[in-house]
């Protein structure tokens, strides 16, 4: 008698999804559009947020809609030095602090951004995890990319058109306190999916 090997189990049985249940939605940029790529539009941060299974947390960002009378709500990867209340602004045209939302091509060397988009409009991929950032480390204007550097430490070319967030994402240094307990482990595991304990032998 035979038995399957875990990680063959994990694609196929529904004990090893993720709990999902309590979680508060897609963490993304806005959706790209015509006021975002000619200028800027501004947001308020209503409230931050914890996402249970996220180490970092998230702010809930209310934008109006350009074209109907009403707001739109976004979830968004809280950077340090965030408040509820704070105006964030996202475009070409926008501003270099901390919290807005600009292309690649509109940030200078050595600036520190996160929630980095891979292309144009796929709303962020990298350096989204709590304390994580990636730095802009070169333009190439002939060929419209740019050279940043991932929280890997690995090094990536991406179009200059991508947008990122400035600053460094909220909820740093959380691996730096030991959890000490099975107990605070098994929390902290029951929230994101079957992966523990791992069983040695």
């Amino acid at each position: 008698m035979g038995k399957y090997v875990q990680a063959q189990r994990r694609g196929k049985s529904p004990v090893f999804k993720a709990h999902v249940r309590t979680r508060k939605g897609a963490v993304k940029l806005r959706s790209i559009d015509y006021a975002e790529r000619r200028g800027y539009v501004r947001g308020v941060i209503k409230e931050i947020l914890h996402d249970p299974g996220r180490g970092a947390p998230v702010a809930k960002i209310q934008f109006l809609n350009a074209y109907r009378y009403k707001r739109d709500t976004e979830l968004m990867v809280a950077t340090e030095g965030m408040y509820t209340g704070q105006f964030i602004y996202c475009g070409k045209k926008a501003t270099l602090s901390v919290g807005n939302v600009l292309p690649l091509r509109q940030v200078p060397e050595g600036t520190i951004v996160c929630n980095v988009e891979a292309r144009p409009g796929d709303r962020g991929q990298f350096a989204r995890g709590s304390g994580c950032f990636a730095v802009v480390i070169a333009h190439d204007e002939d060929k419209g990319t740019t050279r940043i550097r991932l929280p890997s430490g690995g090094k990536k070319t991406v179009p200059s058109d991508v947008r990122a967030q400035i600053g460094v994402v909220a909820g740093g240094g959380r691996t730096d306190k030991p959890l000490l307990k099975a107990g605070r482990a098994y929390h902290k595991y029951a929230v994101k999916r079957n992966c523990w304990p791992k069983i040695r032998g």
